[in-house]
């Protein structure tokens, strides 16, 4: 893939932030982005990096009425050998192809989707932090842009990445975090969109995180749309729960979505020998663990957060507490490791770093 360059001159560039612990999340952008159009008949083409800046799009775009839009989230890290890195790129690349498959999108190549934010990474290169817990985070988007009313799928597809630097995601940190359980609203159903990463799933759970914040609660822990017994995700990310020797997961059964971080953390324990298992998890069984003490730990896993770890969440109007309240044991082990793995600080056997630059 040819990619097109128009690059600012430096002074008319962006200046850097000065206080990498101020970064916050999504809030600072580079100077430039990817973009690439799609045609029908014509394929993928015009691959080019431009300065930052607004689309133009005609008021009947088809993804402003219909929602055909997916996205990813990815991040590029300074290793301690000044080098840059990314986690897992590949598998990216292949959920946001299963995304599009599921909303009737083109599916950008694998190869394409790589180069093309391996390129952007290393062009904006000088803007990625070298702080602990800092990175540079990665956005690859697709949105239709057919002019529309009709419902249809779109001809025509805009596909770019933003990147900008970003520090933790939750405002406690690494500290345990405090979630609600959703007991009126559901996220996804089966047979729905949940397993992709589009973004009505997440306007869909926005009324239920307000009221969640309003609460005082950083997060909301999903159930199953039949029941409101299944436990499924967290707004932001998949859940775990350590009960006695086993750590537990949701399935992928097309509710939630196939985290990178998830598969990760299922393969760690697997190489560690700790049980860590895929299963129906109900609410009811939490309880029952918490109540007997066989609760040990319980955190989210994402790009964003990495590790997340919960030391209470509420249900039906009372707070339980997890294990001590503080962080568990295998939650910490997991959050080292990840973080080590990435910045090329510890051995990455299972080959998920790639060396950008």
């Amino acid at each position: 893939m040819e990619i097109k360059k128009e690059l600012l001159p430096a002074d008319q560039r962006k200046p850097k932030p000065t206080d990498e612990n101020a970064l916050g999340f999504g809030r600072i952008f580079s100077d430039h982005m990817f973009v690439m159009d799609y045609h029908e008949g014509r394929g993928w083409h015009d691959a080019r990096i431009v300065p930052y800046g607004p689309f133009s799009l005609d008021p009947a775009a088809l993804v402003l009425h219909y929602g055909q839009e997916v996205f990813e989230g990815l991040k590029a890290y300074r290793g301690a050998d000044g080098g840059i890195y990314m986690f897992r790129p590949q598998a990216n690349a292949k959920r946001m192809q299963r995304s599009c498959a599921r909303l009737c999108m083109a599916q950008v190549p694998e190869e394409d989707f790589l180069e093309a934010i391996y390129e952007l990474v290393r062009v904006e290169r000088d803007w990625i932090p070298s702080s602990p817990g800092t990175s540079l985070y990665v956005r690859p988007t697709m949105i239709a842009t057919e002019a529309a009313l009709g419902v249809k799928i779109s001809d025509e597809y805009l596909f770019y990445v933003i990147v900008g630097p970003v520090g933790a995601y939750y405002p406690e940190g690494f500290n345990p975090t405090k979630i609600y359980v959703e007991e009126k609203y559901v996220r996804a159903a089966p047979g729905g969109t949940g397993e992709a990463k589009t973004a009505g799933n997440y306007a869909a759970s926005l009324l239920a995180f307000h009221e969640a914040h309003q609460k005082g609660y950083t997060q909301v822990l999903w159930l199953d749309a039949c029941d409101r017994q299944g436990i499924e995700e967290v707004g932001t990310s998949n859940m775990f729960f350590v009960i006695g020797d086993e750590v537990i997961t949701a399935p992928l059964n097309g509710t939630i979505l196939p985290g990178v971080t998830r598969d990760s953390v299922l393969k760690l324990c697997e190489h560690w020998g700790i049980k860590a298992v895929e299963r129906r998890i109900t609410i009811d069984e939490v309880l029952a663990a918490q109540a007997d003490g066989s609760l040990k730990e319980a955190f989210g896993s994402g790009t964003a957060a990495v590790i997340s770890p919960v030391g209470s969440f509420a249900y039906k109007g009372k707070e339980y507490q997890v294990g001590d309240g503080g962080v568990g044991e295998i939650s910490r082990r997991l959050y080292d490791e990840i973080i080590g793995i990435q910045l090329g600080q510890k051995p990455d056997p299972f080959g998920w770093v790639v060396k950008v630059a």
